[in-house]
């Protein structure tokens, strides 16, 4: 089976190793489930916003179909101020992207929700309140689309917000999380990729 994940620095691992990533993770689960994921492919970079995951999904040209697609994208549209309307056109197009990926079923592809960087230490002197009010605002445009197109959504945003609390939660760079947070978001996305997987 082949797994291909889009997104940004949450998806590439930032600040983490290569075997902490979060979809490197879920594989290691799948495959400890019984679930062989032959290939593990992943299209992006730190700093991403949805246009620039369309050019690099574009660039990469991935051969689907898949047989498991995530998507995990908005955190820099946020950060740098995109209005949540272009927002929402963007990533609609990447969710149809990822669906085409997907062999055409929207069953097996996994979106993820925006982490919220405002609880991080990154985040000291900024509005912390205001980012998770806007980071809440993108992640129900992206709950919405999902819905809408019959794909799965997984809420790390909760997840994420433990960080606030739990140093252990985040790397080294204070912003991005550690292999642990994600981990624990390969735990949250293990039983919706099996159910995609098995049902297939």
């Amino acid at each position: 089976m082949r797994f291909l994940a889009l997104g940004d620095s949450y998806t590439i691992g930032e600040a983490v190793s290569e075997p902490e990533r979060w979809p490197l993770q879920l594989a290691g689960r799948l495959k400890r489930d019984g679930i062989e994921i032959g290939s593990t492919e992943i299209i992006a970079t730190t700093g991403w916003t949805t246009d620039e995951l369309r050019d690099g999904i574009a660039a990469a040209a991935p051969a689907g179909p898949y047989d498991l697609v995530s998507l995990l994208i908005g955190v820099n549209d946020q950060y740098r101020g995109h209005p949540i309307e272009e927002y929402r056109e963007r990533f609609r197009e990447l969710l149809g992207t990822a669906t085409v990926l997907a062999g055409g079923r929207p069953g097996h592809v996994l979106v993820l929700s925006i982490p919220d960087w405002g609880v991080t230490p990154f985040a000291e002197g900024r509005d912390r309140t205001r980012v998770g009010r806007e980071i809440d605002a993108f992640n129900a445009v992206n709950r919405d689309e999902t819905a809408m197109a019959g794909a799965c959504y997984i809420d790390v945003t909760a997840d994420s917000r433990r960080a606030a609390t739990e140093p252990e939660m985040l790397a080294d760079d204070g912003l991005h999380p550690s292999g642990v947070m994600y981990g624990e978001w390969a735990e949250l996305a293990l039983p919706v990729a099996k159910e995609a997987l098995l049902g297939a």
